[in-house]
């Protein structure tokens, strides 16, 4: 009975571990990719590029910062879930790791895709991406909020 409660229990710290280990890895991978996407778009600027800077571009220009900033923001949340995990393992779940897992990728990709494909003053169809991103990114820190 005694070694099925200490398997349980390295059960847990395993898994612990995992949630801890990918959120950090993968806040620290996205910092990463958007602080260099934020060098490429400064340097889109410095060398004056038409795609970038020409009058009409005003769409394309806000949603490629958007998703540099909110990139940035949400690699950084991923990293203090990590750290929270650590800190409290009762605030760590399947649901909340996922929400936030998925709007890494779907918030600041709907932000880069609508500017990529913008057309005149209107977005690409990837900035459908950006609601439910930004839904996940709401109920992971809810659900982890509630469980802290």
């Amino acid at each position: 009975m005694e070694s099925n409660i200490d398997n349980g229990e390295a059960d847990v710290t395993r898994s612990l571990a995992r949630i801890e280990t990918r959120h950090l890895r993968a806040g620290l991978w996205g910092l990463a990719i958007f602080v260099v996407l934020g060098l490429v778009l400064e340097g889109l600027h410095a060398i004056k590029a038409p795609f970038y800077l020409d009058a009409g571009q005003e769409t394309t220009r806000l949603l490629l910062r958007l998703s540099h900033a909110h990139g940035t923001l949400v690699s950084l949340v991923n990293v203090v879930y990590a750290l929270v995990v650590r800190a409290r393992p009762a605030a760590a779940s399947p649901v909340g790791s996922a929400c936030l897992s998925a709007s890494l990728v779907l918030l600041p990709a709907g932000f880069l895709l609508g500017g990529l494909f913008a057309h005149g003053g209107d977005p690409g169809l990837g900035v459908l991406l950006v609601p439910p991103g930004a839904l996940a990114l709401a109920a992971g820190i809810a659900v982890t909020a509630r469980r802290v």
